[in-house]
């Protein structure tokens, strides 16, 4: 594949309040091959930013045109093969995105993260993970595990709210898209991608101007992919050094794109 797609996509994400909340911390820019990166306005409406919800619908249209897309999102797209064993779920990441909605439903309206871990909805309490579990990549990246939360830089809430909506895209996206590394590492020719990414790799590559932090993130996701896409730098991207065995666990875990 030649790793040149007609536009890139960095979101910024939330796992705050609920679906349907308008987030300011919830940001997407989006870069061509010939534009740099912009920022991307939740359609016009009652709502002055985007939802979780909003962006699932938008991500599902965009993906469905002809174009190539890649997409990357910050936050966790699977979890430690642990928390697998623990569960006894088939390595299979569509059976893993089913089981998790089932219990974490935070794609539902009026469903806040936090109710789910505290009983009211869901059943969290037969789908939890421990802190001290960590997939391959995080220990790589030097990230937090996806299951620490209520500490500065921690993604678990972005996790928690965002796999269900991943498997919304997924559901209506499957013959267009390719999500990496669960469909396969190498990238079949003409399809889109989405891939979970870590804007701390790539984001004091650019100044940061006028941006917030969250604006800024979604950005440099964006435009490192633009211009990585410009000078073939995208190919390494896509090859992280991994031994088979570690290979045959990241693609059950997710690997975060860029960590080598």
């Amino acid at each position: 594949m030649s790793f040149v797609f007609d536009s890139y996509v960095g979101i910024d994400y939330s796992g705050a309040e609920t679906a349907e909340s308008s987030l300011k911390n919830l940001r997407v820019y989006e870069a061509t091959t010939s534009r740099g990166a912009s920022e991307v306005q939740p359609p016009t409406g009652p709502k002055k930013y985007w939802t979780r919800s909003g962006i699932a619908r938008w991500l599902t249209q965009k993906l469905n045109k002809e174009e190539t897309t890649l997409v990357g999102v910050d936050h966790g797209f699977s979890f430690p093969l642990q928390y697998f064993e623990k569960y006894d779920l088939r390595h299979d990441w569509d059976t893993f995105l089913d089981d998790f909605q089932k219990h974490w439903p935070t794609d539902k309206a009026e469903t806040y993260v936090c109710f789910v871990q505290e009983g009211v909805c869901g059943n969290a309490a037969a789908r939890c993970g421990s802190p001290r579990w960590r997939r391959i990549t995080e220990v790589r990246a030097r990230a937090k595990s996806v299951f620490h939360f209520h500490v500065p830089g921690s993604v678990a809430h972005s996790t928690h709210a965002g796999i269900p909506w991943l498997r919304y895209v997924r559901e209506r996206t499957r013959e267009r898209v390719h999500f990496w590394p669960f469909d396969g590492w190498s990238i079949p020719e003409g399809k889109s991608v989405v891939a979970e990414v870590y804007p701390a790799l790539w984001n004091h590559s650019f100044a940061k101007q006028e941006r917030t932090s969250d604006q800024h993130d979604a950005y440099a996701v964006a435009e490192y992919f633009r211009q990585s896409g410009r000078d073939g730098g995208l190919v390494r991207l896509f090859e992280p050094r991994l031994e088979p065995e570690e290979r045959r666990h990241a693609q059950i875990e997710g690997w975060i794109l860029g960590v080598l």
